[in-house]
């Protein structure tokens, strides 16, 4: 019986091997980055935007589902469609926006939450765009009044 020489084999296994396990550390490193991501960008998608309501002692709450409006004191407009997202958007491209969104429903309603601080022919101008659009109903949103008096 004839053995192989041992140089011939170390040779070959030096020449023709690959690693065949996958080293995974990197991936496990890509994974809980992007999981941080998605921690962190969670509940600002969730959380809508921080406006100050003005105040009034009725109650304002939407009884019907619909468009929302949120204008900030700077007059950016955010859009709620009720999907989960919020979109900003220009009030020059809004008149589009809601035609889009209501094109072939009947009940048409928007509900708009401005700062106390944007200008009330701010709000007049999108309650305008809005009733061209055939919008129904314009609810307007305010915050319940506090129970300290306000020092002027």
């Amino acid at each position: 019986m004839v053995l192989p020489k041992l140089s011939s084999i170390r040779s070959k296994r030096d020449i023709g091997t690959s690693l065949s396990e996958i080293n995974v550390t990197p991936f496990v490193d890509v994974m809980l980055v992007l999981l941080v991501i998605f921690m962190v960008t969670t509940p600002m998608m969730q959380s809508g935007m921080a406006v100050n309501l003005p105040q009034a002692e009725t109650d304002t709450a939407p009884a019907e589902t619909g468009m929302k409006l949120t204008v900030t004191a700077d007059k950016f407009i955010n859009i709620d469609e009720g999907k989960g997202t919020i979109s900003v958007i220009n009030i020059n491209l809004l008149e589009n926006r809601i035609r889009s969104y209501y094109q072939g429903k009947t009940k048409k309603v928007i509900y708009i939450n401005g700062d106390e601080l944007v200008p009330y022919g701010f709000v007049v101008g999108i309650m305008d765009i809005a009733k061209k659009c055939g919008v129904e109903t314009v609810g307007l949103g305010t915050a319940p009044p506090d129970d300290k008096p306000k020092n002027k």
